[in-house]
């Protein structure tokens, strides 16, 4: 048995598992404004909105989880009041009164009661791991199997949709030491305008600066197969999501005859669905996201899932706060492998961050939180600013 099993065996008195009942969960509407317009091929936003979730246990520890979304119900079928009403209504009251240690129970639980609602399960499951190892004095990782790294690449997205300025941002990175790898986004314009984009930006770097192109579902197979040869020549290093999810047979395609890995996205949330992706060889990595797995445990099962598969690990972010991102960084640091690094740049891209303390961001990495729970410190003024009134 590992040190963090035993820690969590011999604190689990019956004391301790007295205190650690969910006593409340309680949800709220956050609207956080974002330094600068972030566009994707079916919308663009200038605000990031959140439900934020407290979870109180019996002892009166609160924990903190998030459920993000992009631009409302566009991104997937969950919207922020879609997802306070469902955790409110249908989510809380089967929760209230259970121990918060029975992470499997209460997941499936969950699962009993909403059908999907993934980003809601996961903001529920995300905020019981921070009040549970609040309460036991133990890092959420520990109920994860322990870390294994302590820090991971971080790439920075480049989607206002001006070249220029994004040139400018992404060299702001680089002599800041803060990324060196970007992800540049498409299907915005039209693909011949897209591409000039991307050569400018490229061209404008220093070389070996690696590029990642998402295309967020926008292109046909056509498309792509018409522009996969430039994508190489200009050096890309992987392409995410190219097509709309379904089209599993021309993604396959797609991938059979690409030079650079393609990468799953919005084509598999449930793990049945990346199993489905992976038998035809849709893609060789696959993007983790709490948003699409449904909570912690899950996407530490779909990580697997994919290795298993031989396909490599990229931590994906929906513009998380600090909150989600801690949340999420609490699985990467657990995962055996984690081969493209993540994305966790959205507490930078927020005006104001809803946490003060937890997220380091230093010389192109993210290092992992440290301390009981997701380990972060939520900043109460910022919360409440941004909270949204009804």
């Amino acid at each position: 048995m590992s040190r963090p099993q035993e820690a969590v065996v011999n604190r689990m008195d019956s004391a301790a598992k007295r205190d650690t009942i969910i006593a409340e969960i309680g949800t709220r509407i956050v609207d956080c404004v974002t330094t600068r317009r972030h566009k994707l091929s079916n919308t663009e936003i200038t605000h990031q909105s959140f439900v934020i979730v407290e979870a109180k246990l019996s002892c009166g520890t609160v924990g903190y989880g998030e459920a993000s979304t992009l631009g409302g119900p566009r991104w997937s079928e969950e919207s922020v009041e879609a997802i306070k009403a469902n955790i409110d209504t249908y989510l809380a009251p089967i929760l209230v009164g259970q121990p918060a240690l029975a992470f499997e129970a209460n997941g499936l639980r969950m699962k009993k009661a909403v059908n999907r609602n993934t980003s809601a399960r996961a903001a529920i499951e995300g905020a019981l791991y921070d009040a549970t190892g609040k309460a036991l004095d133990l890092p959420a990782t520990a109920f994860l199997g322990g870390p294994v790294r302590d820090r991971t690449e971080v790439l920075w997205a480049l989607a206002s949709g001006d070249a220029d300025q994004e040139i400018e941002e992404a060299r702001g990175k680089l002599a800041a030491r803060e990324h060196r790898r970007f992800k540049i986004k498409l299907g915005f314009h039209s693909p011949a305008d897209d591409m000039a984009r991307l050569r400018k930006i490229m061209s404008a770097m220093p070389e070996g600066t690696e590029m990642v192109v998402d295309v967020n579902q926008g292109w046909s197979e056509s498309t792509a197969i018409r522009y996969l040869p430039e994508l190489a020549e200009l050096g890309v290093a992987l392409i995410e999501q190219p097509l709309q999810p379904g089209q599993l047979a021309a993604t396959a395609r797609i991938a059979a005859r690409s030079a650079i890995p393609i990468m799953i996205d919005e084509a598999a949330f449930s793990n049945p669905e990346l199993v489905q992706n992976a038998n035809v060889a849709a893609g060789s990595v696959y993007s983790l996201k709490l948003v699409k797995s449904g909570g912690l445990q899950e996407m530490k099962r779909a990580a697997g899932i994919a290795s298993a598969f031989g396909m490599e690990l990229y931590g994906g972010c929906l513009l998380e706060s600090g909150i989600g991102a801690a949340a999420h960084m609490a699985v990467f640091s657990t995962l055996p492998q984690l081969e493209w690094g993540c994305e966790h740049f959205g507490p930078r891209i927020l005006k104001n961050d809803l946490i003060s303390s937890g997220l380091v961001f230093k010389d192109f990495q993210i290092h992992m939180p440290t301390g009981p729970g997701l380990g972060i410190c939520v900043n109460h003024d910022a919360l409440n600013d941004a909270t949204r009134k009804a």
